[in-house]
């Protein structure tokens, strides 16, 4: 995958895709006029551009993920950690943890987390 980010709306449209694959490109055109006021040229446009970059796929006219939601937005904090804090996960949690108190609930799920990762 060549380009990790996405804008605010190329993620909205990614959005609709995640939400309702496997779907129909002609049904996908028409919900992306229906919430993003697009033009089929537009629609078509980006999604071209959004399966140029691995995310996902137009199959005989389906379009499907390569890449599920989850597993993107997963890989693009992995890159943004790399990127800002050296991949020091730490780094990032203690500088996380400066602007926003963790709740005690927050705390003991990283914790679980931390204790899963151990085993």
């Amino acid at each position: 995958m060549s380009e990790l980010k996405l804008g605010a709306v190329e993620s909205r449209f990614a959005d609709m895709i995640w939400h309702n694959e496997p779907i129909a490109s002609t049904q996908l055109t028409k919900m992306a006029q229906q919430e993003l006021g697009w033009k089929k040229s537009t629609t078509y446009t980006i999604l071209k551009r959004l399966c140029e970059r691995g995310i996902f796929q137009n199959n005989n006219s389906v379009v499907t993920s390569v890449i599920s939601r989850s597993d993107f937005y997963a890989m693009q904090s992995e890159k943004f950690v790399e990127e800002t804090f050296d991949g020091s996960l730490p780094a990032f949690l203690a500088a996380f943890g400066r602007r926003k108190k963790l709740s005690d609930r927050e705390i003991d799920e990283l914790q679980t987390m931390i204790d899963k990762m151990r085993r």
